[in-house]
């Protein structure tokens, strides 16, 4: 099999290493997104997919804007690819290099479709709570993840799990999935599922809109915010930003992971629950935990946080560090 491999960022670099681990492929270009600037000297950096590629002596093509650059769309034609191998590229692929691969463009997407649709499928599904995700293959049209689905492979969502751990545990499936799909369509025994659009949700592109926490929400809500858009969330303390990268809700009846379990049966303290403190105010502080947040419906414990210009740390040393104490206040 004659596969370009479309990819861009880690998620992607366990489907690429599996077809470059095959004896049944052969990987001839990868596709990737140009370097970008970052970190304090905001060097160029090359994705994940671009130093995967250069270490198998793989040539790399990072065209700015795929549909619009000739070069790049020359050599797609001139490749005489069977199959246009798609992960996580960032680009959407125009009608005419759909057309170009002989078998077509496989796509593997990280939820199970018609669910999340779209660029950030792990970070939303998250956001909204769900228990369940996974991962799909299917074979791409001229829409957004809008293709025949090929095969899913589900997967539990724990309580406490973030975004980037839910990813690197997506990314192996989706790449076990991606060879299985390729070589099934290469032996000619591919049945292809249509989606039911009626069914479909979205996962748009994140912005830093999103980040900012509204302790007004719930516990709940919160929490799926903070690891859905790991590590981003941001509030504020005396004036300085803080940013909540570790969660826990309570208060709220859930079912608490063994770690956790001696915190199921926390509630708020009964010199203060006749008259909840306004959302934000520190209403407690858990010994070797952390301190305990009122929201619009429950408490939220922080686990791990970073103050501005500092280390992250955990919750229970911030709030020590900071000899923080109840009545305290986060956000505006």
């Amino acid at each position: 099999m004659r596969v370009v491999f479309f990819g861009t960022p880690q998620f992607a670099v366990p489907s690429l290493q599996i077809l470059l681990d095959s004896p049944h492929g052969d990987v001839v270009a990868v596709v990737t997104q140009p370097d970008k600037r970052r970190g304090r000297g905001s060097q160029l950096t090359p994705s994940p997919i671009k130093t995967l590629a250069l270490a198998h002596d793989i040539p790399v093509w990072q065209p700015p804007r795929l549909r619009k650059d000739g070069d790049t769309l020359a050599l797609l034609e001139a490749s005489q690819a069977d199959f246009f191998a798609v992960v996580a590229y960032g680009q959407l692929l125009p009608p005419s290099v759909l057309a170009m691969a002989r078998l077509g463009c496989i796509n593997v997407h990280g939820s199970l479709l018609p669910a999340y649709r779209g660029a950030a499928p792990i970070q939303w599904c998250l956001y909204h709570g769900e228990r369940q995700t996974g991962i799909t293959t299917m074979l791409m049209d001229e829409g957004m993840d809008t293709g025949a689905m090929i095969q899913t492979l589900p997967l539990e969502i724990p309580l406490v799990m973030q975004a980037q751990e839910l990813a690197d545990l997506l990314a192996p499936l989706g790449a076990k999935l991606l060879r299985e799909t390729l070589e099934q369509r290469w032996a000619g025994n591919l049945t292809v599922t249509p989606q039911d659009s009626s069914q479909a949700t979205y996962a748009p592109l994140i912005t830093k809109e999103h980040y900012c926490l509204d302790w007004h929400r719930s516990a709940l809500d919160l929490h799926n915010q903070v690891r859905g858009f790991f590590p981003h969330c941001t509030t504020s303390l005396q004036g300085q930003g803080l940013k909540i990268k570790g969660t826990l809700p309570l208060g709220l009846g859930l079912t608490l992971p063994e770690a956790y379990g001696d915190l199921q049966g926390w509630s708020l303290d009964p010199t203060i629950a006749p008259s909840p403190p306004p959302p934000g105010t520190l209403v407690g502080l858990i010994k070797q935990r952390g301190p305990v947040i009122q929201t619009g419906a429950g408490a939220l414990l922080l686990t791990q946080v970073q103050l501005a210009g500092k280390r992250e740390q955990s919750g229970w040393d911030f709030a020590n560090g900071l000899r923080l104490q109840v009545g305290d206040r986060l956000g505006s």
